[in-house]
């Protein structure tokens, strides 16, 4: 079974923002843009029965989308980094579907996360780059960010490539409940003077 995790995709605009980023970081092996992505939760390898438990499960998710924005750079590995990300600014919205993704993992009987969820978007997976070097890239693109994206899905990835960085292949999608549905269906169902504006 291949590796699978959740993640939320990036928008085509949003993408191209992140692929100005690259470059200038010697050993840096730069993640293709098609392959960028927010990782919420990682599952890892399972067998054919959990993993149609998770989807089953997962497809039960009842959320709202949200907007949410690509900001700042930073790196993992302090003293010797091993990779280059562009991060995300908070959103309640995110942290809320990704704790609710972790509490299904866990009654499935997958181990806690041992990490802290940290959302970022992986520039870059970095090889003997030298710390001063990464110093020097990070500090000419801290005021990096994005315009605001709709969320409206996030999805299910698997990747058979042990290195990581894709190619990634989308398993399963779960739409988010579209609030202007909401919206529309609520006035066309209620006469015209009981609509307060």
């Amino acid at each position: 079974m291949p590796r699978l995790f959740t993640a939320l995709e990036i928008p085509r605009n949003a993408a191209m923002s992140l692929s100005l980023l690259r470059g200038g970081l010697p050993g840096a092996r730069w993640i293709d843009v098609e392959n960028y992505h927010i990782t919420l939760r990682f599952i890892g390898d399972v067998d054919n029965r959990t993993a149609d438990e998770i989807v089953d499960r997962l497809d039960r998710i009842d959320r709202p989308e949200f907007s949410l924005q690509l900001s700042g750079t930073g790196s993992f590995g302090s003293k010797k980094p091993h990779s280059v990300y562009a991060g995300v600014s908070p959103n309640e919205e995110m942290s809320a579907l990704q704790a609710e993704i972790e509490r299904i993992c866990q009654r499935i009987g997958l181990p806690p996360d041992p990490r802290k969820f940290t959302p970022h978007v992986t520039l870059a997976r970095l090889r003997s780059s030298r710390v001063d070097d990464v110093v020097h890239y990070l500090a000419g693109r801290g005021d990096f960010h994005t315009a605001p994206f709709l969320v409206p899905r996030f999805v299910l990835l698997s990747s058979r490539d042990s290195v990581g960085g894709g190619p990634y292949l989308t398993e399963e999608v779960f739409p988010l409940a579209d609030m202007s549905d909401d919206f529309s269906i609520s006035a066309r169902d209620t006469q015209p003077s009981e609509i307060m504006w």
